[in-house]
């Protein structure tokens, strides 16, 4: 299982969400190639309701410690809850 497989797998597990994405941006970066390092999460959860940006985005950064102690460079999160999801018409944000 790569990275990708691995993050996406264990954010469906804690956050069971309504949308996942899961992008590997690395190719984007200066980095050898398969590097999986530079990552783009899209994560839509009913878990966010209620929770301001900062405490979505710990909870992810905790979830993923592991990861981002052994490799993994850039995390850039996009946390929703449904409504919000839906409220931008049901698109993850360019990077």
């Amino acid at each position: 299982m790569n990275r990708r497989e691995l993050i996406e797998q264990q954010l469906n597990t804690a956050f069971t969400p309504l949308h996942i994405e899961v992008v590997d941006e690395s190719h984007m970066h200066s980095v050898p190639k398969g590097a999986q390092s530079h990552f783009k999460v899209t994560l839509v959860s009913k878990q966010f309701e209620h929770k301001p940006l900062l405490q979505r985005h710990r909870a992810v950064n905790q979830l993923l410690t592991h990861e981002l102690e052994n490799g993994m460079h850039a995390l850039a999160l996009h946390t929703m809850t449904p409504d919000e999801w839906f409220a931008k018409g049901g698109h993850s944000p360019e990077s």
